[in-house]
């Protein structure tokens, strides 16, 4: 995909995910997400990706919420203040993401799995860069189904996997259950060496070999949630996205979007990754650098035009 012009009404978003307090990477993120809707006359929104039962809370959502209208943030549609495309909540979105499981299930673009995440890092050989998650080995992958979305010329031709009993035991386990997806993982049939290109609008090209750089990954989990990957892509085009904000350590999984999106037939949005925010022994913040977070930092005395536009050294100095 390459940058184009867009004649469509701007529309941005914010989604944080309630498993902790925003930090001040999410804090610049967010303002640029802001900053570039008002300066297009566009619509931003808020959706609450809570899709993790286990690690995301009530009171973190309500704090994002709060940090968020702090820091000068305002959206025009959300789950405090509704709109066009309710819910703005993913937990409550069940019904999309099932429809596109459906569409990927009978397109043959997706397969069960029955591989732990354990299993999966322990896989012989399955490269990891550390920011993502290892890739996926294909023990489960079903033989004899296409895997190129591209002309056969264009990709080269995957070597065989030889764990067919275990692809059939992760069909097995699925057995008798067609209408739903709960009991195995679902993964997505990547095109093995097929060039994934798109032209990010702040880091200029980008280019991603599917196959090495990702592998088959995890569309709806076995414990009956879907997984991150499809519900974006499901909620970027329900919601009319046109330009995703975001950091930069979701390349990848941007990559893996387009790649749903083509596999659902629905053009994607534009892509703005954002640089990183690390910390001063250069390791990229995360929700648990709570001394970062803009709630601690409000607790301290610090304004939000100070946590918008101070480097880490002087959040700390």
């Amino acid at each position: 995909m390459s940058a184009q012009l867009n004649l469509k009404p701007y529309r941005g978003r914010l989604a944080p995910s309630p498993t902790g307090l925003l930090h001040v990477g999410h804090a610049r993120t967010f303002w640029i997400a802001a900053q570039r809707a008002a300066e297009r006359g566009g619509a931003l929104i808020l959706r609450n990706e809570d899709l993790d039962p286990q690690r995301c809370r009530a009171e973190f959502a309500q704090a994002m919420i709060d940090d968020l209208h702090w820091l000068g943030i305002s959206w025009a549609e959300g789950p405090d203040c509704g709109g066009p495309f309710a819910p703005y909540v993913q937990s409550e979105r069940r019904g999309w993401y099932f429809e596109a499981w459906k569409t990927l299930l009978e397109r043959g673009m997706i397969y069960p799995c029955s591989c732990s995440r354990k299993d999966v890092a322990q896989s012989v050989g399955a490269p990891n860069d550390g920011d993502d998650e290892p890739v996926y080995s294909g023990k489960c992958r079903p033989q004899g189904q296409q895997r190129s979305f591209a002309p056969l010329d264009r990709v080269r031709d995957p070597v065989p996997h030889e764990q067919n009993q275990t692809a059939e035991a992760a069909v097995a386990t699925w057995s008798g259950k067609s209408d739903e997806p709960a009991g195995v993982n679902w993964r997505f049939l990547v095109p093995d060496g097929e060039e994934i290109c798109f032209t990010d609008l702040h880091l200029g090209p980008q280019r991603m070999v599917a196959g090495r750089d990702f592998g088959d990954f995890i569309v709806w989990r076995r414990d009956d949630v879907p997984a991150y990957q499809l519900a974006v892509a499901v909620d970027d085009t329900a919601m009319r996205v046109t330009e995703v904000v975001r950091g930069a350590d979701l390349l990848k999984s941007t990559a893996r979007q387009i790649l749903l999106f083509r596999a659902l037939g629905i053009a994607p949005p534009d892509y703005y990754h954002c640089d990183l925010v690390r910390d001063n022994a250069g390791v990229r913040l995360a929700k648990r650098h709570d001394s970062l977070s803009v709630r601690r930092l409000r607790e301290l005395g610090f304004t939000s035009e100070q946590v918008r536009a101070c480097g880490i050294g002087d959040l700390r100095g």
